[in-house]
Formats: structure tokens, sequence, C-alpha cells
């Protein structure tokens, strides 16, 4: 049976200091079980891993923070085209729900994306979630998942020793909110000008 969530959407202004608290931890216990590497970024009570998002949906139980998505208004540009999108990232469940459908759940903020009057909503995905994602999105037809595409991106803090850029090969999903799906622009390379979300 799927638990009962209580869900806000909140702004990035309206966060207080201890709502980043909680929201940090829950992304460490939510990612550091894929590796430590990835509950680095929300050490120091950050409670965003690269670029920082516009908004938040989140939601709670009676033991605070049980999932989360993010969401952020950005041009990329398909090929030379440029677009506007609401890129969507930090998407984690707590551990202790996985597998009790809180995922499915989380398409509240689908409506916030229509709110938000933005053509398309944007995001990547490893390729290993791939099945996850279409039973989410895919098979309710709120989404489609686009193989073969390359995304650019700017690393969130400059290293010596690394480029300032780096081009990964991942699952792009795409949610056609003010525009239809055939309107998105074909291509092969997404220049996200700015670091992944």
């Amino acid at each position: 049976m799927r638990p009962q969530l209580q869900w806000r959407t909140c702004w990035e202004n309206d966060l207080q200091l201890a709502d980043h608290v909680q929201i940090s931890e829950f992304f460490r216990s939510a990612y550091g079980p894929t590796g430590a590497f990835n509950a680095k970024p929300f050490e120091g009570n950050r409670s965003w891993a690269g670029a920082r998002p516009e908004l938040r949906v989140v939601g709670y139980d009676d033991r605070g923070v049980a999932a989360h998505i993010g969401a952020l208004r950005r041009f990329i540009k398909v090929d030379g085209i440029d677009l506007l999108v609401a890129e969507l990232g930090l998407y984690a469940v707590r551990p202790d729900l996985e597998g009790l459908g809180i995922s499915h759940s989380m398409r509240v903020m689908y409506p916030v994306l229509q709110e938000l009057g933005v053509p398309f909503g944007f995001g990547t995905v490893r390729h290993e979630l791939k099945e996850h994602i279409f039973r989410l999105l895919g098979r309710p037809g709120m989404a489609t998942i686009v193989p073969g595409i390359r995304v650019r991106s700017t690393l969130p803090d400059i290293y010596a020793n690394l480029p300032p850029t780096r081009v990964d090969d991942a699952l792009l999903v795409v949610f056609p909110i003010a525009r239809s799906m055939s309107e998105w622009p074909t291509g092969t390379v997404i220049e996200r000008n700015g670091p992944e979300l």
C-alpha cells in the first residue's frame, strides 16, 4: 500500500535554513547508497548538487522528507535551436519507501509545469533507469524517452585538472507541456549551457 504524503510546492526563495538542512539530509540518505561520491554534493546542508532549482515539489510523511523533485526554467540549444524548457532533476525517494509506488505520486509536478507555461519539461536519466522512467512516465503518456542524445553541460565548479564542460550520453526525457512532442526539435546534441540540475 502506498503511504500518504503531504505535497508542498516550494519556491527556492521561500525555503528556510531548516528546510535546506532537512532536504540535504534526505539527499545524503537517498543518494548515499549509490556511492559516497553521489552524496558528497549535499554535505554542509547544501540541498542542491549542480544548478540550484527554481522550485521544488517535496513530499512529506511523519518522518520528514519522503520524496523530492526540482525544476529550473532555462534555455537550452537543440542542435543550435534555442528552446525554453523546465529542466527537472534532484529526483529521489527515501530508501525505506522505494518500491511502494511513491514515484507515481510525484506526478504532482506535472500541473506545476503547466502553471509555469513552459513548452516542454526536460530531464536526463541514467540508462539503468529506463524501465523505471518508462513505467512512471512513458506508459501513461506523460513523457517521451529519447535515446541517442548527447548533452553538453558545464561543471558546477571549476577545477584546475578538469575541463569546464562535460558531455553525457544519457537518456533524454521530454514532457510535452504547452506544445506537442512533434514540435520538439530533431537533433542529437543538446547544449545545456549550465550545470545539470
